[in-house]
């Protein structure tokens, strides 16, 4: 598979919806975070949101901008044929849109997907036992992370269907030796999520470098935890989301262009 996707059958552009518009903010907003998190690596991995009313149409990144260039008027409208709408000359990493347009066309309550390379989760994916229960942050993860075994960089239509077996209904998949990837209904859940697995990971691995036995609930505290954790009728990042974004604002607001 080539690297880059550029096909000569583009899509006509659609006019940006204030709809569009705001979700082109917070995506914006996300990839920005993630460089401020030290999550981007180089110009790869991606942040993708479904665009509401456009069947199989979702933003991504464009191939060669840094996670800290991007902006709400750069990111690329796509399909899950890989069409791009528009004739800017823009180009889009094949491999990272394979991977998104997989799980935006099976995973109807994915309006996000944040894939990432983030040291700490590839770490922790490449440890037999994965993602201990032995934080807080890690209890939000308990029975609800799926681990995809690495087959190399290309994925094929039939790893496809198996990365989709492995993350089942989880809003998050630790891809063996190679990366992160959480589910949001919005673009802030996605992001809210990452960040509490990618802690979840850096906290394990601070804990086993202690040499010691850990420490890990019983089961039925884990459980019940992750269901307290998860039964908030605010959906997750709603409430820390307009922070965030306050917090960008501050230093720099140019993701909103």
């Amino acid at each position: 598979m080539s690297l880059a996707l550029s096909n000569d059958k583009r899509l006509p552009a659609t006019p940006v919806t204030p709809t569009e518009q705001r979700l082109r903010i917070d995506l914006a907003a996300a990839y920005r975070l993630a460089a401020r998190q030290g999550w981007d690596d180089l110009i790869y991995t991606h942040i993708t949101a479904r665009v509401l009313g456009e069947e199989g149409a979702f933003l991504i990144n464009p191939f060669g901008l840094r996670f800290d260039e991007i902006t709400a008027s750069n990111l690329v409208k796509i399909n899950i044929n890989g069409q791009i709408y528009g004739d800017a000359d823009v180009e889009v990493n094949a491999i990272g849109f394979r991977i998104h347009a997989t799980v935006h066309a099976a995973r109807h309550d994915a309006h996000c997907v944040m894939h990432l390379h983030n040291v700490n989760a590839i770490a922790v994916s490449a440890q037999h036992n994965g993602l201990l229960p032995i934080s807080q942050h890690a209890m939000r993860f308990y029975e609800q992370i799926g681990y995809h075994d690495y087959e190399g960089l290309s994925l094929t239509e039939p790893e496809g269907q198996r990365m989709l077996k492995s993350l089942g209904n989880h809003p998050a998949l630790l891809l063996r030796n190679h990366g992160s990837l959480v589910c949001g209904r919005t673009v802030a859940e996605a992001y809210v999520l990452m960040d509490m697995l990618d802690k979840s990971c850096a906290i394990q691995l601070k804990a086993q470098a202690g040499g010691v036995q850990l420490v890990t609930p019983p089961k039925e505290v884990l459980k019940h935890t992750a269901q307290q954790l998860v039964s908030d009728d605010v959906p997750e990042g709603e409430r820390e989301w307009p922070a965030l974004l306050r917090l960008l604002d501050q230093t720099d607001s140019s993701y909103r262009n």
